[in-house]
């Protein structure tokens, strides 16, 4: 059974009397364990379709289903449940609280639990150190590097053990260097904890880094290239 499938979905807005399709027709199937990004100009329908992925709206018509569940026709505290057990999301500004540090702003998913503080900054601390910033804890947002930031946020979406992790221009913000970086630290989580990522970006060198590339346009799936496993990049961690 796939981890995501999506059949026939569309998702028409409304601007006045005018209806606009912001996407059409969508039919895809993303299994458990995948590297892949979604990749599209300004306006194809790549942000659209990620935030129906990720269970922040849901699609006019069609049917989605995640890990065999159809999510398509959830109410929005139903879909806020299923964000919170499946899915963690990094985004290209960080999203950080400036004026608390680094383990308080990754504790935050997990403030509605029912975890002691204790626990919350015990699971906090691991998820910090697991990219690589257990030496960076107690700083402030303004105390780190923009790649450190990140790594940041990953913990934060990585810190309810989520299926899925939905990056949209996580690399936006970045240079070059600190980008590959980033890559590599999702590229280390898909393979030891075997996570599923899902990049969104307009970066072509991005989405060369990733094991399948789907590419939208106009609303559309208009391509779907898989590497072979020996033709998988490799990125450095």
């Amino acid at each position: 059974m796939p981890l995501i499938r999506m059949e026939n979905l569309r998702k028409i807005y409304m601007a006045g009397t005018v209806e606009v399709s912001a996407l059409e027709d969508i039919n895809l199937i993303i299994d458990s364990g995948e590297f892949l990004s979604i990749m599209g100009p300004s306006g194809s329908g790549k942000s659209t379709l990620m935030n129906i992925l990720g269970c922040l709206d849901a699609p006019t018509s069609g049917k989605y289903f995640l890990d065999g569940e159809d999510v398509s026709g959830l109410a929005r505290n139903q879909r806020a449940d299923l964000r919170n057990r499946k899915l963690g999301f990094v985004f290209q500004g960080f999203n950080l609280l400036p004026r608390v540090d680094a383990v308080k702003n990754v504790e935050l998913p997990l403030i509605y639990g029912h975890m002691s503080s204790t626990q919350r900054s015990e699971t906090a601390e691991d998820a910090l150190r697991l990219v690589g910033l257990e030496d960076r804890v107690h700083h402030l947002p303004s105390q780190l590097s923009g790649g450190q930031q990140q790594r940041v946020a990953i913990a934060r979406a990585l810190v309810n053990n989520p299926e899925i992790i939905l990056a949209d221009e996580p690399t936006g913000n970045l240079d070059t260097r600190t980008s590959m970086e980033i890559i590599g630290v999702f590229r280390k989580l898909n393979l030891d904890r075997k996570i599923t990522f899902i990049l969104v970006t307009h970066d072509s060198e991005m989405g060369d880094l990733t094991d399948r590339k789907i590419l939208i346009r106009d609303g559309s799936i208009h391509g779907d290239e898989r590497k072979p496993l020996k033709e998988q990049p490799h990125i450095p961690s």
